[in-house]
C-alpha cells in the first residue's frame, strides 16, 4: 500500500514552500493586478505561480498521478491518483488584504481524498490527514467538536458569488440557522471552514457552486477527525463540491435535514 503518511509529509514541505511565495508577494500586491475569470471569480499571478510551484514538486512525489489544478497549469490523467489543487483558496479575501486565504492540496485514489494538507497562510497553521492516520493541526491531533445539537452550534457558510439559482432558498436557510444556533460566520475559503470543522472550531458547514480543489482536501480531513460529509442529499461518496454539507458526528444528521429542508425545495 501507498504510505500515505510520508506522502501527506512531502505534501506538507511542497505547501510551506509555496506559503512563502504567497507572503512575499502578499506584502506588496496591489488589487489593480487582479484578473477576473467569470463573475465575482477572480484569479491573479500568485494564484497561477502558486499553483506552477506545487505541480512542480508533486510532480517529483508520485511521478504517475494526474492532476485537477484550479488555474489549469497541468491536466495530466492519472490512471489511480490524481493531485487536487486550489493554490489560493480565498483569492477575493487576498486581493482585499484580508484573511484567511489558503493552500489547499489533495491526493485522491479511485475518486476519494486519501491524503490532503490546508495551509492557513501566514498565521502558522497547518493541517494534515491521510486515510486511517487521523486529522492534525501542527503535528498535535486534531477532533471535531463534541457539541450534540444543533442549538450548540457555531455554522460556517460561503455565499454564492455567481449562482444564484438557489438564493432565495440559501437566504431562508440563513435565517433559520441564525435563529436556531450560536451563530454563522463567513470567512471566504471553504478549505479552512472544513479545517476548522475539523478542529471544532466550528460544529458545521454548508455551501453549494463549489469545485472539487476547494474541498477535496477538507473533507478527508473532517472525516478523519471523527466528523461526517455529505451533499445535500446526505450521498457521502464521490463528492464534488456542487453540494456540501460537514458536521461532527452527533450535529450532522440534524444540520443535515436542516439544510436539505430548505435547499432541496
Amino acid at each position: 500500500m501507498t504510505d500515505l503518511k510520508r506522502i501527506c509529509n512531502e505534501i506538507e514541505i511542497a505547501v510551506m514552500e509555496t506559503e512563502k511565495f504567497i507572503i512575499r508577494e502578499s506584502g506588496k500586491f496591489d488589487i489593480a493586478f487582479t484578473e477576473t475569470k467569470g463573475l465575482h471569480d477572480f484569479v491573479t499571478y500568485v494564484d497561477k505561480g502558486s499553483e506552477k510551484m506545487l505541480v512542480e514538486r508533486l510532480k517529483v512525489i508520485m511521478p504517475d498521478a494526474g492532476f485537477i489544478a484550479e488555474e489549469g497549469t497541468a491536466a495530466k490523467k492519472g490512471v489511480k491518483y490524481c493531485w487536487v489543487i486550489d493554490p489560493l483558496d480565498g483569492t477575493t479575501n487576498f486581493v482585499h488584504g484580508i484573511r484567511p486565504y489558503a493552500i489547499s492540496v489533495a491526493l485522491t485514489g479511485n475518486g476519494e481524498p486519501v491524503a490532503g494538507v490546508v495551509c492557513n497562510v501566514g498565521v502558522n497553521e497547518l493541517f494534515k490527514s491521510w486515510k486511517n492516520g487521523g486529522a492534525w493541526l501542527n503535528e498535535k491531533s486534531i477532533n471535531v467538536s463534541s457539541a450534540s445539537s444543533l442549538e450548540d452550534s457555531l455554522v460556517a457558510t460561503g455565499f454564492p458569488y455567481n449562482d444564484f439559482s438557489r438564493l432565495e432558498e440559501y437566504m431562508d436557510s440563513l435565517t433559520y440557522f441564525c435563529r436556531s444556533t450560536h451563530g454563522i460566520r463567513r470567512l471566504g475559503s471553504a478549505s479552512i471552514d472544513l479545517a476548522y470543522v475539523a478542529c471544532g472550531r466550528f460544529e458545521a458547514f454548508y455551501e453549494y457552486g463549489l469545485k472539487i480543489w476547494d474541498v477535496a482536501a477538507g473533507i478527508l480531513m473532517v472525516r478523519e477527525a471523527g466528523g461526517r460529509v455529505s451533499d445535500f442529499s446526505g450521498n457521502e461518496t464521490k463528492l464534488d463540491g456542487n453540494e456540501i454539507v460537514a458536521a461532527c458526528n452527533k450535529v450532522f444528521p440534524e444540520f443535515l435535514e436542516n439544510v436539505s429542508k430548505f435547499m432541496q425545495k
